[in-house]
């Protein structure tokens, strides 16, 4: 698999996010995900912890439980990076539909269509009953009822890594590495951290549509730097329209914001007097830009659509155009995406990681995404830090 620009072209245009059966499944499990507090968005988890008696019917989510204690299986939980939800996201709710091997949208062949990788995979299984059953799990053999459930929650990768670290959720998504979010550890105190790259973010910087339209559809990266210091703070300064710039950033402690002051900034811990308003999520980020006629944001590559043009960047006087110069790690703005696992990988982790890595796995939910896959030789060094299947 390559990272070419034809293929980040092609990727940038599908946006094929997947409507998935399994995704009431994911939320209803929210309240399992121990992943309370911070800015947990995931549905369902509010009642989490009540301890009043009930003379309701079973809820959908106890049925659930019910359903996946085939192997008395807790549910595998996330917690983390929005940058890196969409994948993870996707994957847990296609997970939870568990569809059969004669679907052909989401999983298999049904002798008109078969979904992307499925020439490498001989199976007659259901999804997940496979890629569980690499590690030993038993299969269901019903469609929605996997061998555990998947619980997905939204937050940022500072969160999601501190709730990996204190035992609360399996896997802590991140957009940036340990290192960078916790410059203070030591390389000891990381070392349980173990990290799994699952694919690549060319994180460009969009502007508002108006500010767009009227010119503004390049900039330097010293440009960049300025109104982020501000030492630029009017957009006809740059060409554009007489203007405030509101600089849009992400929240302090998410991975984004972690690799933009890395990259953009040169250090981790830059300052950013110039950040008007600071956001939790991608998608907060994105609906500020679309509803202003003044701003300016870094974000990650899968939110960029037409309501939030990116622009072209130049960078050492080399123009990087969005999206075909985007394509490669060569655009210094990119950045690796993890599925961070706590000291070591258990099977269950490797059993869902394992597939986000397979062609399966990197079409269905890394580039539909609009994220770019990772290059076989970097997917070879991930395969070999999971577990080897037991079956």
């Amino acid at each position: 698999m390559t990272q070419d620009t034809e293929r980040l072209t092609d990727v940038v245009s599908r946006r094929k996010f997947i409507a998935a059966s399994g995704a009431v499944g994911a939320t209803a499990l929210a309240g399992c995900s121990g992943s309370s507090g911070g800015q947990d968005t995931t549905e369902g988890s509010d009642d989490a912890g009540s301890d009043e008696e009930s003379t309701e019917e079973p809820t959908e989510q106890e049925d659930q439980e019910e359903d996946s204690e085939s192997g008395s299986e807790e549910p595998l939980t996330a917690d983390g990076s929005s940058t890196v939800y969409p994948i993870t996201s996707q994957a847990g709710s296609l997970w939870n539909g568990n569809a059969p091997a004669d679907d052909g949208e989401y999983w298999g062949s049904n002798g008109e269509a078969s979904v992307p990788g499925w020439d490498q995979i001989e199976t007659d299984k259901n999804m997940a009953d496979y890629w569980a059953g690499l590690y030993g799990f038993e299969p269901s053999g019903e469609e929605g009822t996997p061998p555990f459930f998947t619980s997905i929650g939204l937050n940022h990768t500072g969160v999601g890594l501190e709730k990996l670290e204190k035992g609360q959720v399996d896997i802590g998504d991140a957009s940036a590495p340990v290192s960078a979010e916790f410059p203070d550890r030591s390389e000891e105190e990381l070392e349980p951290f173990t990290d799994h790259v699952v694919g690549v973010d060319a994180q460009p910087i969009v502007v508002s549509q108006e500010v767009y339209d009227e010119g503004v559809t390049e900039l330097t990266l010293e440009d960049v730097q300025a109104i982020y210091r501000d030492e630029i703070t009017n957009w006809s300064e740059l060409g554009g329209p007489d203007r405030d710039i509101q600089a849009i950033g992400r929240a302090e402690g998410s991975g984004t914001d972690t690799s933009f002051r890395n990259n953009v900034l040169g250090d981790p811990d830059a300052e950013m007097p110039g950040v008007d308003s600071r956001h939790g999520q991608n998608q907060q980020v994105k609906t500020v830009v679309q509803e202003a006629d003044n701003a300016l944001a870094y974000i990650a590559l899968a939110f960029v659509d037409d309501t939030t043009p990116a622009i072209d960047l130049e960078i050492d006087g080399e123009r990087f155009e969005f999206p075909d110069d985007f394509g490669s790690l060569d655009y210094p703005l990119s950045r690796a995406l993890h599925t961070y696992t706590w000291d070591g990988t258990s099977e269950k982790e490797a059993s869902f990681i394992r597939m986000l890595l397979h062609d399966f796995g990197q079409e269905m939910f890394v580039e539909s995404a609009d994220y770019l896959g990772i290059t076989d030789d970097r997917r070879e060094e991930e395969l070999d830090k999971l577990p080897e299947p037991t079956n």
